[in-house]
């Protein structure tokens, strides 16, 4: 090992270590050895100890290999794995499940083994250290934000490299931002873009009459309706966005955020068949509500500061961008008889974040596919997909709806 022990990857097959002779356990002191193993050599060496191919190391074998090798491992790392080994009732440790520690893929047994075991630690909490650099103290700050356990908060704060950075949240926040400015330069306004005439022209906006246009169902997130709109959107998809995608990925905010404005805009084409519909919003209500909901129904295990403060400031903002959105719906339009853009997909995003989003947030480095709420309600949102796209092609011409002219 260096100075942190590299993470392979999880093996799908199992191995082994369960033997008791001393002279075995000195095959894994080799520095030249652990450090570099592939996921294939942790096999090998692990089945070195377990001949009968049983997939388990004995706790005893486990705590000398911890003690032997404590301290090249990041201090909450090996305090998560002693909790490990100090809540195995059976005496015995799988293979699969250290793969799976040391590859940031923890399983929902292994996560209870760690919960147990973590009543039995006395070590002082990851808030109370002292001594930390800038950069420490803002990943402590965002573990604190999202994370409502201690124990993953103090694997994150160790896991947490920075590599990738939060790019998603950054790069959709410059494109929105530089779409805005330049429907400003070229429409000469900035405030309430959506009332010029030619602000419809745009082929990125959602426009009932172009709804064959696929882009534009995910496109309409670039175009806002003046800069009171974007800028809200702007605040909280940083603030609340960013944080999110340093602790959970960007491929999982990413998809959040995606489903929300997909969800967002048939949503209007289904309940507000009529009405454009433009604006990041979808996406930042998905994001939001997942977060307030994973915070409110882990209440007590969420430390982050003034919470409750927060969360009515979060509240009043939602509500008042909210607000706003219908406020612009039912006004008179400034271009009779296309309608104001519709604030369905607000609402479109909200049932996106308290389903999957929550989802996602409550299961941290856990993978998805063992979470049975994951399959429910991603089948819930396919068939509303699905749905919606059927919606589309038969019940326009069905209901024989007067739309407004394209633009």
């Amino acid at each position: 090992m260096g100075d942190k022990l590299p993470e392979p990857h999880a093996s799908s097959s199992p191995a082994v270590a369960a033997s008791s002779e001393a002279e075995e356990i000195e095959v894994l002191d080799s520095e030249d050895v652990l450090p570099m193993a592939a996921e294939d050599h942790w096999k090998a060496l692990f089945d070195q100890f377990d001949p009968d191919n049983t997939g388990y190391i004995s706790t005893e074998k486990f705590r000398s290999l911890l003690q032997r090798h404590g301290s090249e491992l990041d201090p909450h790392k090996l305090e998560v794995l002693l909790a490990l080994a100090d809540s195995n009732s059976e005496g015995r440790i799988c293979y699969q499940d250290f793969v799976n520690l040391m590859s940031n893929k923890r399983s929902n047994s292994f996560r209870q083994a760690i919960l147990q075991g973590n009543r039995r630690l006395c070590s002082k909490a990851l808030l109370e250290e002292t001594g930390l650099s800038l950069s420490q103290r803002l990943i402590r700050h965002v573990a604190y934000e999202t994370l409502p356990r201690e124990i993953d908060r103090k694997w994150y704060y160790d896991s947490y490299t920075c590599c990738p950075p939060p790019w998603f949240m950054i790069t959709i926040t410059i494109v929105e931002v530089a779409f805005f400015l330049y429907n400003g330069v070229v429409l000469d306004r900035f405030v309430l873009q959506v009332t010029h005439p030619l602000y419809l022209k745009n082929t990125l906006l959602y426009h009932p009459q172009l709804r064959a246009q696929a882009w534009r169902y995910l496109t309409y997130i670039f175009m806002h309706a003046g800069i009171e709109h974007l800028g809200l959107n702007v605040v909280l998809q940083l603030l609340v966005g960013v944080p999110l995608e340093m602790v959970h990925g960007a491929a999982r905010i990413s998809f959040v955020y995606v489903a929300g404005v997909v969800a967002g805009s048939l949503a209007v084409s289904v309940a507000d068949m009529t009405a454009p519909v433009v604006g990041s919003s979808g996406g930042v209500y998905a994001l939001v509500s997942a977060h307030l909901a994973n915070i409110v129904m882990n209440w007590s295990g969420m430390k982050c500061q003034f919470k409750l403060l927060r969360m009515a400031v979060a509240l009043i903002c939602m509500s008042f961008e909210f607000g706003r959105a219908v406020w612009l719906r039912f006004h008179p339009s400034a271009y009779p008889p296309c309608p104001h853009p519709s604030f369905m997909a607000h609402l479109g995003g909200v049932m996106v974040g308290i389903t999957l989003g929550v989802i996602i947030l409550r299961n941290y480095e856990q993978r998805l596919q063992d979470q049975t709420l994951w399959w429910i309600f991603l089948s819930i949102y396919v068939i509303f997909v699905l749905f919606a796209i059927f919606w589309n092609i038969f019940a326009y011409s069905l209901l024989d709806l007067k739309l407004p002219p394209p633009p």
